[in-house]
């Protein structure tokens, strides 16, 4: 007897098949045309933070190239947390974006009921760049001019430290400095790092580790006293501050980075095309010198190799959540 497929069944598939191809070129045609209209871009930090900059200066280059006004809001708190739900919700249409700094690593790791899942509700686009490092900075009253004076200080007496809030990464870098040198330092969250350091400036906390953009001014007028560098090699544009690994040996390499994010099932043709105008953005001397200047090398992934970056830097994250001993909350 002849077992084929039912006609009914040949119909269904050759039906989705046909659906399938229109989805398709329907989406197709939606990237050729997009943007036609504003494209709001929510970083989870206050105005003049490190992301905020880098978001600006890439917006920018993007409505010049793209013909389209990308607009930068600001939605501070929570660690980027309350920009992050607000573009996991939205349309999957390329007009509402996230640019987050490497704060978002940790944030499945320390917070219990997060609104979304980084993975499953998120779509990396591409990344700006990748810091070397953070600077520790303390009050020009302290006594400390150097890790190792802040350390015999930090043993005799009460110390506290800012940070935008629970376990992002400037969190982190001073739990891990806790660890590796036998410290107590107590933490103070704030909502963004321009309060942290105006916490700092006006003496109300004495140490914070920081992203240099929004800081570079108050340290080199001498407002606050940079005593260390995490990275490999000296800062750029403050090359007489020490480098942390030379004081505490233990003490990890902790780098930053900024990434673009679209909402979930955003179409592969719109992520392909903002990947292609942030990776040409990067190209243009002016976007360029921003990004230097703030300390980061320019990046050139494609979305793949950014999606796979990302998974890595969040499984890094959970390590060093768990090294610095930091809670779920």
């Amino acid at each position: 007897m002849f077992e084929g497929r039912a006609p009914g069944a040949r119909f269904s598939r050759r039906a989705f098949v046909s659906i399938a191809i229109s989805l398709t070129l329907a989406a197709a045609a939606k990237a050729q045309t997009y943007p036609d209209r504003p494209v709001h871009i929510l970083v989870g930090f206050a105005a003049g933070s490190g992301p905020d900059v880098l978001a600006r200066a890439v917006a920018a280059q993007l409505g010049a190239d793209l013909g389209q006004n990308f607009i930068v809001e600001n939605h501070p708190g929570a660690n980027g947390t309350i920009a992050t739900a607000v573009v996991a919700q939205a349309a999957p249409d390329g007009y509402t974006l996230l640019y987050t700094s490497d704060s978002i690593a940790p944030t499945p790791f320390i917070y219990k009921h997060l609104p979304y899942d980084v993975f499953k509700d998120l779509s990396p686009i591409a990344t700006v760049g990748v810091l070397d490092g953070l600077l520790m900075l303390v009050n020009p009253s302290s006594p400390a001019h150097n890790v190792k004076e802040f350390i015999d200080y930090a043993k005799k007496n009460a110390v506290f430290y800012g940070s935008p809030g629970i376990g992002n990464g400037l969190h982190l870098a001073a739990a891990l400095f806790n660890k590796a040198t036998g410290l107590h330092m107590e933490h103070v969250p704030f909502k963004g790092a321009s309060e942290v350091s105006a916490a700092l400036l006006g003496g109300d906390i004495n140490v914070m580790f920081v992203t240099p953009p929004s800081v570079i001014g108050l340290v080199k007028s001498g407002q606050l006293r940079a005593i260390a560098f995490t990275g490999a090699k000296p800062f750029p544009a403050l090359p007489d501050v020490p480098l942390m690994k030379d004081a505490v040996p233990d003490y990890p390499p902790v780098k930053g980075w900024g990434i673009f994010f679209a909402p979930a099932k955003t179409p592969p043709a719109l992520i392909d095309k903002l990947n292609a105008a942030i990776r040409h953005a990067l190209t243009v001397p002016a976007v360029v010198n921003v990004v230097q200047k703030s300390g980061y090398i320019p990046d050139n992934r494609s979305p793949a190799q950014v999606a796979e970056f990302f998974r890595a830097q969040v499984d890094g994250a959970q390590k060093a959540v768990q090294a610095a001993g930091i809670e779920p909350n």
